[in-house]
């Protein structure tokens, strides 16, 4: 595949040469999910600050932040940014919610908000799950493909013991 021509062309490209430069930090499951909830909360302030607490901007920006979050999680804890994702964004729209009154009217606004921008929450959870299901099978063919030929395949190796248990030893 590197010799195909498309391959040699693609990798010439400056945005592919732009994106190998991006850092690429490993986080464990609760790294990732700090990370994406300290980045959502701290986009809600500033959204609040710049654009009048737009909640559409807020789900727009968060589509990003749920694929870097799942592209940095380290593979040992893949199933864990699904799962932060969805928490971050309720976590970080808290500044943008419009609750007025005390800790109630806060707690409604935070629940009205959820309740009418939850294909934003949807949408992340989606690309984080794309992206973690994506990164999981090329693990598994990377692992495959390292297995030594010599070694049996597990299946085999287990289905030979299984027909000899069945079967009675002669007596004398």
């Amino acid at each position: 595949m590197r010799r195909a021509p498309l391959y040699r062309a693609l990798r010439r490209t400056p945005l592919l040469r732009t994106l190998r430069r991006i850092p690429n930090p490993r986080l464990t499951g609760l790294g990732s999910g700090l990370f994406c909830t300290a980045v959502m909360f701290l986009l809600a302030c500033l959204l609040q600050l710049v654009a009048d607490g737009s909640v559409v901007a807020y789900g727009v920006l968060f589509l990003p932040v749920a694929a870097l979050t799942a592209l940095w999680v380290r593979p040992a804890d893949l199933v864990t940014a699904p799962v932060g994702v969805p928490i971050a964004f309720a976590a970080g729209v808290l500044p943008v919610a419009g609750g007025t009154g005390g800790f109630g009217g806060q707690v409604m606004g935070l629940v009205t908000t959820l309740a009418l921008h939850a294909g934003w929450l949807y949408g992340g959870t989606l690309v984080a799950g794309l992206v973690v299901t994506v990164r999981k099978i090329r693990l598994m063919a990377q692992r495959r493909r390292a297995r030594p030929a010599s070694r049996p395949a597990p299946a085999a190796a287990t289905a030979a013991p299984s027909a000899a248990r069945g079967k009675r030893l002669p007596t004398a």
